[in-house]
């Protein structure tokens, strides 16, 4: 009896001292640190205080408060200087709230409901989602002091914050999480074929649902074992499609088509574009006869909803659309011709023309031409991709290749391109450069200068745009911009390269196989020679002053672009034609051998005609 008593008295004891009292509290202009001393008395807590807090607090109440909530409004006015409240066993410490994480806030479980007036930490897992994605989401809802910070590996946030921020948190995610659940639906399709019905559905879908928005995604997969759709998304849009499906579903089986055109040769949406400008000008009887136009950009197709008879129509514009389109391929020979070498190559040989420009280079082509092309390739050359122009082809190529092989000239590149009708190709051939941006003098204690600089392209750039008005005969838009160093810096106060820019633009029509030269790009520049007397001119001192001399020429080089387009009408041609190419470049070689060596017998018969005496000389008979 006596130990049911003494527990009986321990238990009201503790119910007494663990019992919420009520306290009347009511002040005005109350300074922050009685106020502190106050709340410490009537809760009988120790409060550690570090730092003076300035300020005053006012607090009307009209009615009896708990002694347990004036904690909440001591950390409520502190929270308002930039303090917070943090407890640390039977102690409770003011400090900062921006370092309320680093003094041992309470940890509380994982899953439980937390509560009170200070600071806890706790971790809340995320289901369903990405936790970077949820943290950027809810980041607004904590406290201005509190710290959040994601965890991949476990996709779970740890959040160090006020219990009752940290339980509207909680919340806020359980809703995000329950609206962005996924759901799984088949829909088995009864009168229509699934696959078409799929396409149009995915048509559809991307133009009602926002597909940059995760939780608005719909998945529209197909099964063709079951003829059915599978729906994956939220309830609501997973609801949508349903429904879409039960309409088409019924629809199929007026007289109205769904046809899929899948486009070989054009692009889907250009052709689009182009079908829906024709129909729009149509006026339709029935305004339900009007098709239903839309592009698939995935399988590169257009699809069609409609009467047949408008269906037909359409594939006939479509089959048009989609015609294979032509392709240019173009040769480019880029050379630079020496004027100076030139002209003195076409004295040696005798040539008529010694100016290197687009005229003067088929003048000294000429010189090349004639019959010995037809002895040379005959009858093979009725087939090749050069054709009736066989000759004057033969010659100028003849003419460059002279050029080169004597000095005169120079191959800067010999690229090919492939060019797509109406669609312009650029063809680049120079060097970059590094150009001064600006100097800065070093501030720290180590003296010197810091340059900066940036790279410029400094060349050749050709574009090219064909158009293709019949299988034979091509319009190339054509723009020639030369660029060149005139001086690397050495030459100038500035120490900057200087560079000269030249631009060409021009169009021209040109059969299968023809040539064009394009010309005027000059480069003018000064030469230093020395000529000197054999021996005698290598004497140091005597031979520089007395058996040689220097001399400085004005040079000027010719770049000449020549530009061969082939058209193809077919992909399958491009093959045959650079066969044709291969044959053509062995009955150029032979060309060129015998061209040469008939330059060369005009050459000499030249000289012997010359050599024999005239009327008015007589022979030297000597003395004898």
């Amino acid at each position: 009896m006596r130990l049911i008593k003494t527990i009986f008295l321990t238990t009201i004891l503790a119910l007494s001292l663990s019992a919420r009292e009520q306290v009347n509290v009511n002040f005005s202009d109350l300074e922050i640190n009685d106020f502190i001393k106050l709340i410490s008395k009537i809760t009988n807590k120790n409060i550690l205080v570090n730092n003076k807090i300035n300020g005053t607090v006012d607090f009307v109440s009209t009615s009896p408060i708990y002694d347990d909530e004036l904690l909440g409004i001591l950390v409520s006015v502190l929270e308002s200087k930039g303090y917070t409240l943090m407890q640390d066993g039977s102690i409770y410490e003011i400090v900062r709230s921006t370092e309320a994480a680093q003094h041992n806030a309470q940890v509380a479980k994982f899953g439980k409901t937390v509560h009170g007036s200070l600071m806890v930490t706790q971790s809340i897992k995320i289901k369903g989602e990405n936790v970077d994605i949820v943290a950027a989401k809810i980041r607004y809802l904590i406290s201005k002091t509190a710290k959040l910070m994601t965890m991949k590996e476990s996709n779970m946030l740890l959040i160090t914050d006020y219990p009752k921020n940290i339980e509207t948190i909680k919340v806020v995610i359980d809703d995000i999480a329950t609206n962005n659940q996924a759901i799984v639906k088949i829909v088995y399709v009864q009168n229509t074929e699934a696959k078409k019905l799929q396409t149009r559905l995915v048509d559809i879908g991307k133009s009602i649902f926002n597909e940059k928005i995760e939780s608005e995604a719909v998945k529209i997969i197909l099964d063709d074992n079951i003829n059915g759709i599978i729906i994956v998304g939220n309830k609501e849009n997973v609801k949508k499609i349903e429904e879409l499906i039960a309409k088409l579903d019924v629809e199929s089986k007026t007289e109205k088509e769904v046809t899929i055109f899948e486009l070989k040769n054009s692009d889907a949406k250009s052709v689009l574009a182009s079908l829906t400008a024709i129909v729009d000008k149509q006026v339709f009887a029935n305004p339900s006869m009007k098709p239903n136009i839309s592009a698939s950009e995935e399988i590169n197709s257009i699809i069609v909803i409609g009467e047949p008879i408008i269906i037909k129509g359409i594939k006939q514009i479509i089959d048009e659309l989609d015609k294979e389109k032509y392709q240019v391929y173009v040769q480019a020979k880029i050379i630079e011709i020496n004027k100076n070498d030139a002209s003195e190559l076409g004295v040696k040989y005798g040539f008529d023309a010694g100016a290197i420009s687009s005229a003067g280079l088929y003048s000294l082509a000429a010189n090349f031409g004639g019959s010995p092309v037809a002895g040379i390739v005959g009858t093979e050359l009725a087939g090749s991709v050069i054709g009736a122009g066989a000759t004057k082809g033969f010659a100028l190529g003849a003419a460059i290749d002279f050029l080169e092989t004597n000095g005169a000239s120079k191959s800067i590149s010999n690229p090919s391109i492939l060019c797509v009708n109406n669609k312009e190709s650029s063809i680049y051939v120079g060097k970059t450069i590094s150009v001064s941006t600006g100097t800065v003098t070093s501030t720290t204690g180590l003296s010197g200068l810091t340059s900066s600089f940036k790279r410029e392209d400094v060349g050749l750039t050709l574009k090219i745009k064909p158009r293709v008005s019949s299988s034979d005969k091509v319009t190339l838009d054509v723009e020639a911009v030369l660029e060149n160093i005139l001086d690397d810096g050495t030459n100038n106060a500035t120490g900057q390269p200087v560079t000269s820019k030249q631009e060409v633009k021009t169009q021209a029509i040109l059969r299968h196989g023809e040539s064009i030269i394009i010309g005027g790009l000059v480069k003018s520049y000064e030469r230093e020679s020395v000529s000197k007397v054999p021996l005698l001119g290598d004497i140091p001192w005597i031979g520089e002053w007395l058996f040689s001399s220097k001399s400085t020429t004005d040079e000027q080089d010719n770049l000449v672009v020549i530009l061969t387009p082939y058209v193809i009408d077919k992909s399958e041609e491009l093959s045959k034609l650079q066969k044709d190419l291969g044959i053509l470049k062995k009955f150029q070689d032979k060309y060129n051998i015998q061209a040469f060596e008939n330059l060369k017998k005009n050459k000499d018969a030249t000289k012997e005609k010359e050599a024999l005496p005239t009327k008015e000389e007589k022979p030297f008979k000597g003395i004898l």
